[in-house]
């Protein structure tokens, strides 16, 4: 069977590379990491990989892109893959938005960037838990995003974006 994928989605090149590389560097051994520059073309990478029968184990999208929001890629992800894990990335504090998320799609984690250094910011968002997905777990760079859903865990940065 294929390794399980994660899906970074941004239409920052230099912020979609940076992002990739980070996980590829923890996780590449374990997921093949895909890039897309669009909402239409991580949603094109979505339905290949469900075509051919893949894992799909997480989706990390930007929320502010040209063509698409990542909550409306992370809506349509969540009904054509409901085990994968979905992150969204923000360089503002949309908080309202992420919980609005966490409440209509089932957002498991945002994360503001940047999330540099990655072992800090980006990985204690989650760890790999099984082929398909991942679960997330407690850190000290770790936040609750609302204590009233008792949902997701949003890492936070005291730098400027």
């Amino acid at each position: 069977m294929a390794r399980p994928a994660i899906i970074t989605v941004d239409d920052d090149a230099p912020v979609s590379a940076a992002i990739a590389r980070d996980l590829r560097a923890r996780y590449g051994a374990e997921h093949r990491i895909l890039r897309a520059s669009s909402g239409p073309e991580a949603l094109d990478l979505v339905a290949r990989l469900v075509l051919r029968g893949q894992p799909l184990a997480l989706v990390a999208s930007d929320q502010r892109m040209p063509s698409m929001t990542g909550i409306e890629l992370l809506s349509r992800v969540r009904a054509d893959v409901p085990d994968a894990k979905l992150l969204l990335l923000t360089a503002y504090a949309d908080t309202d938005v992420a919980i609005s998320a966490i409440n209509e799609i089932g957002l498991d984690h945002y994360l503001l960037k940047p999330w540099d250094p990655p072992e800090e910011r980006l990985y204690p968002v989650w760890t790999t838990s099984s082929r398909t997905g991942t679960t997330p777990i407690p850190s000290r760079a770790t936040t609750s995003a609302s204590s009233a859903t008792g949902g997701p865990r949003a890492a936070t940065s005291s730098r400027p974006s």
